[in-house]
């Protein structure tokens, strides 16, 4: 089954597939940030050497455009299926990893599992979603991605307080489970479309792109800061204030649950009101919610934090649709190439919000990523749709 040659049809059941095959893929790399507090003190890791095991993981996102550009032409719906198991078997092997190198290997060999699913998987659920609901169908997409990282800290705190992190390799089965199901019920589709099958070629591609894409960039660039300080520093940034690793894990759960609701009204909304206008409101509120949560303690920071993480994630189901608007006679090209520079550019921020905060301390890193978050917004006013939500179909 196929979505139509017109592109108008929403296939929700074969979305939701792809959505349930992002959540079992993307609750593993997520287990890193809950992690780094026991490698810091177990590894004696300064926070430096810490974020740059998220920049080795995110290393291999820099061939994502190769493998978007390959899944526009071929069907490579068995590297999709089997992308779930294999990125549950090397994440879950970190609580038992011997040594910094032994993590390398590991978060390399994982990190090159996300990246071939994500260079294949948002194409086809933007197909599937067809046109006139892009934005929902990258909400569902993304909200997969966000369950898998609201889930997996959870999921692994509980286990690394119960039985100790030499139990993680036990939860590899929920990502087996994974692909089981995106062979069952995609089998009987091909990976590709007609329509994406006879893309353009890449150089004309990308000088469609340009102009939607250096804007979009600019802003991921200045945003990276702060989500990378939320995504990978939070529970350690609240472990240092005192919080049990219980608590500092779930924390990332709040902050990650808020933002799949945020993915599912934000892309909802752009279908309806636009795309800048979300994009627009997200990069405005999120470096002041930001500062507040920086402010309060207890339960009203977490009050804040439910707030923050609904507003700045409701950017990403955006950005995306606008991307596959912009470029939807090569979808898987356009989208592997927007998101592995934006994890590029995450994982360089979070390096330097690490160096940061071993000279100013934490604190201090989170206030200046939202100060750099601001630099930003002026970028959206470059961009060439900012009208209703039917001139970014």
């Amino acid at each position: 089954m196929r979505s139509k040659a017109n592109g108008q049809e929403f296939h929700q059941g074969r979305v939701l597939t792809i959505t349930l095959g992002h959540l079992a893929n993307d609750m593993y790399p997520s287990f890193l940030p809950a992690l780094l507090p026991l490698f810091i003190a177990n590894l004696g890791l300064s926070k430096t050497e810490a974020g740059l095991l998220s920049l080795i993981r995110q290393a291999p996102s820099l061939a994502q455009p190769a493998m978007g550009h390959m899944a526009d032409r071929f069907s490579l719906r068995s590297v999709l299926v089997l992308t779930p198991a294999v990125t549950a078997v090397m994440f879950s092997l970190l609580g038992v990893a011997p040594s910094y190198a032994a993590l390398a290997v590991l978060l390399i060999l994982g990190g090159t599992s996300t990246v071939a699913f994500h260079a294949i998987a948002p194409a086809l659920a933007g197909e599937l979603a067809g046109a006139k609901n892009m934005g929902r169908g990258m909400g569902l997409w993304i909200l997969g991605g966000e369950l898998g990282f609201t889930l997996g800290p959870l999921l692994l705190v509980s286990v690394v307080d119960r039985f100790g992190p030499r139990a993680t390799p036990w939860l590899m089965v929920f990502g087996m489970l994974g692909s089981a199901g995106l062979f069952l019920r995609l089998r009987d589709i091909p990976q590709r479309t007609v329509e994406s099958a006879q893309g353009l070629p890449w150089r004309q591609a990308l000088s469609e792109l340009y102009r939607v894409l250096l804007p979009l960039l600019g802003v991921a660039a200045t945003r990276a800061f702060a989500q990378s300080a939320l995504g990978s520093y939070l529970p350690t940034f609240l472990s240092e204030r005192g919080a049990s690793l219980w608590l500092a894990g779930a924390s990332l759960t709040v902050y990650q649950a808020a933002g799949s609701a945020g993915v599912l009204v934000g892309g909802y909304l752009s279908d309806r009101l636009g795309r800048w206008a979300i994009m627009l409101g997200s990069t405005s509120l999120t470096p002041v919610l930001l500062w507040v949560f920086l402010r309060l303690d207890g339960a009203g920071q977490f009050l804040i934090l439910l707030a923050l993480g609904f507003v700045a994630v409701a950017f990403d189901p955006v950005a995306m649709a606008l991307v596959q608007d912009s470029g939807a006679q090569n979808p898987a090209l356009s989208t592997s190439l927007y998101l592995a520079l934006m994890f590029l550019m995450r994982s360089l921020a979070t390096v330097a919000v690490g160096a940061l905060a071993d000279r100013v301390g934490l604190h201090r890193a989170f206030s200046a990523s939202a100060a750099i978050f601001l630099l930003g917004t002026p970028l959206l006013f470059l961009l060439p749709v900012r009208r209703s939500a039917a001139s970014t179909q």
